[in-house]
């Protein structure tokens, strides 16, 4: 008999005995096409099958694994057949167990048939009698192989309809067993000390012979994933300083001189300090990547300013993007202000207007308030907008500087593509959300990184409040009694419209129902289904304080500027993530007076509770950065889609800060000797 052909990770998984057509296309779902792929199917969860847990040792609530043969099984169905539930007992010499489906399919009578002997996991809802809803099961069937399934850890991988976990666990053994051998090193040139080689790894994470074993390979397959991420990152940096030169773009104080003597607060020393190391970038032999974080309310934009007027005073052009209109059309404001004294054009873009201040004697934006031009000598040197900065329109002379706003909305291949309408502009990016060291390292893993971290003297203090629903009839008369006093709100809620399904709120269902409680105030609504004029008309009443309440959506998480307003509503608050609420409190505690966030929450649970009360705990915006990345994952805070980070299948950002700095390191030597 021939030798069974040995297998590659490229090979597809056709090659495997026990995969047709059927088969392939229920791995396709699983994203699952060669041997690599599922060798690096990662088990949700391990099983210890060498010593089973007899059904009369279950605990309430606790989950555990048993064996059993079924010796009765059945429908029960209620009246007018509207509902049927499938049940079966099972016995295993020590108590009976009763398994119950509410949702029962055609092929549970002749699956789970009398005398069949099965392995059952899962969390008993009762003792008496000993009952679990939904277990997962696993067909005991004898057989050559049946060694790969009991008397050892076993693995339970992810599945889909139709795919038992019993084949999952044959396919990556027999995909093991004809490929291990061949599995190679990603980075020969990396000496990995005091870890598994790459195939022994993959073995022991599906196999085990101990659970220790699972950690320790885990940690190599992970370190293999960041080296990956590593490799990519700080190749693009190399490849930057190997082929660009920095523009000369440090200035020489003549602007930022007159600037700071006219903005009537001094700076603090974290934003001075700041401000150095972009000085010394900006004159520096490379074009400057550099990240530029501070919470919610430091200073960054002021920073921003002072980093465009070095490149404006080296004659060069400066391009800031912000994710939305209402956060560009503040920024637009803000530097026509600041820059219009000193002789300054200032140009706006996005996908609804294109303005700038040196047109006309006076000018509005999108119904805004007027800005004089007097005094201005040059043609519009600064431009700020949003998406419409990317299209084939804007081709700036002399890019010098690139400033990104809230990074965290955009992504990586969109950063770039602003780059290159410059001959390697310097680049700077802004971010209120603080990026935990693990993400620091990896989505940023090409920029140099700053910090704000010290807040500006004059801030009225924020107290944040976690309240139940059935606290809001108090949580009102508070709002009105801060009205009363001359104070603003801000009231927010996840959803734009009704969905009719669930109890998360809409604005525009709410809006009435507010008015009503709220009344005589006036109350504005916003949200990004209006029109940009439309958008722009409330914020400038409410900044006006024509409104005393403005009902919004998320919309006004980043950029809204209004000292006067001290008390921000979150309504459904355990729909947000914990980095998007700290943005929204941001939007309170910008004025003197001290302010509240009041956050409420429909979720009881105690996970939900729990979450909320980080909230309460801390104003640090790392350590709820920290916490967020802990709970929810990378993507609420860098955005999985826009990160550019490929998806890890063993890594654990919350946790591996250590392998991070490892693979961090070893890349940068492995790149050093190149």
């Amino acid at each position: 008999m021939p030798p069974v052909p040995q297998l590659t990770p490229d090979s597809p998984l056709t090659a495997l005995l026990g995969v047709g057509d059927k088969r392939v296309k229920m791995l396709e779902r699983l994203e699952l096409r060669t041997v690599g792929d599922l060798l690096l199917h990662a088990p949700r969860r391990y099983e210890d099958r060498r010593k089973f847990l007899a059904i009369a040792e279950l605990k309430l609530g606790e989950a555990a694994t048993v064996r059993g043969k079924i010796v009765a099984a059945g429908v029960k169905r209620w009246k007018k057949g509207t509902r049927a539930m499938f049940e079966c007992v099972f016995d295993d010499g020590s108590a009976r167990l009763h398994c119950r489906w509410w949702q029962m399919q055609t092929w549970h009578e002749d699956y789970y048939s009398v005398g069949r002997e099965f392995l059952i996991f899962g969390k008993p809802e009762s003792l008496r009698p000993r009952t679990i809803d939904h277990p997962e099961t696993e067909l005991i069937e004898g057989g050559e192989d049946e060694f790969i399934h009991v008397n050892r850890i076993v693995p339970v991988h992810p599945l889909t309809e139709g795919l038992t976990a019993r084949m999952m666990r044959t396919l990556v053994w027999r995909a093991l067993d004809r490929c291990e051998p061949l599995v190679a090193e990603p980075h020969p040139e990396i000496v990995l000390k005091n870890l598994p080689p790459r195939s022994n790894a993959l073995r022991m994470v599906h196999f085990p012979n101990e659970f220790t074993d699972v950690e320790f390979a885990r940690q190599r397959l992970a370190l293999d994933e960041f080296i990956e991420v590593q490799f990519a990152m700080q190749r693009r940096r190399k490849k930057l300083l190997a082929n660009a030169r920095g523009l000369p773009c440090a200035g020489d104080n003549r602007l930022i001189k007159p600037f700071l003597a006219r903005l009537g607060f001094a700076l603090t020393s974290a934003q001075t300090k700041v401000l150095k190391e972009i000085r010394a970038d900006l004159g520096g032999a490379h074009p400057m990547r550099r990240l530029l974080q501070g919470d919610v309310g430091s200073g960054k934009t002021v920073v921003a300013a002072c980093a465009a007027l070095m490149a404006l005073e080296s004659g060069f052009h400066v391009a800031i993007r912000a994710p939305t209109e209402s956060l560009a059309e503040q920024h637009y404001r803000t530097f026509c202000e600041w820059l219009e004294p000193l002789g300054l054009g200032v140009e706006a873009r996005t996908g609804s207007v294109k303005t700038s201040n040196i047109q006309h004697s006076t000018l509005n934006f999108q119904g805004g308030s007027a800005h004089p031009a007097s005094g201005i000598q040059h043609p519009a040197s600064l431009t700020i907008g949003t998406h419409a900065l990317i299209e084939a329109g804007f081709a700036p002379e002399r890019l010098g500087l690139v400033i990104i706003d809230e990074q965290h909305k955009f992504g990586v291949a969109q950063r770039e593509r602003l780059v290159r309408k410059g001959a390697y502009p310097h680049l700077l990016v802004m971010t209120a959300t603080p990026i935990p060291r693990t993400l620091g390292l990896t989505v940023y893993g090409d920029l140099d990184i700053s910090v704000i971290d010290e807040m500006p003297a004059g801030r009225g203090r924020v107290r944040t409040f976690v309240r139940a629903a059935e606290a809001l009839p108090k949580v009102w008369k508070f709002i009105r009694d801060e009205i009363g006093k001359g104070r603003q709100v801000f009231i927010v809620y996840p959803r734009v419209e009704d969905s009719g399904a669930g109890e998360v709120k809409a604005v525009t269902a709410e809006f009435e129902k507010v008015c009503a409680a709220l009344a005589p105030f006036k109350i504005g609504l916003l949200h990004g289904r209006l029109r940009a004029d439309e958008k722009e008309r409330v914020m400038t009443a409410f900044r006006a304080n024509h409104l005393q309440a403005l009902l919004a959506t998320t919309v006004v998480e980043v950029g809204v500027n209004v000292p006067n307003a001290t008390v921000m509503l979150v309504e459904n608050a355990e729909t947000f993530g914990l980095a998007q609420l700290h943005q929204l409190r941001g939007r309170i505690g910008r004025g003197a007076h001290e302010s509240y966030f009041i956050i409420v929450a429909s979720a009881k649970t105690p996970a939900a509770q729990e979450r909320l009360k980080v909230l309460e705990d801390t104003s640090d915006g790392f350590k709820i950065a920290e916490a967020d990345l802990k709970l929810r994952g990378p993507g609420d805070l860098v955005g999985a889609a826009q990160s550019g980070l490929p998806p890890l299948r063993f890594g654990n950002f919350a946790e591996d800060l250590h392998l991070v700095e490892r693979a961090r390191a070893l890349v940068s030597e492995a790149l050093g000797r190149e």
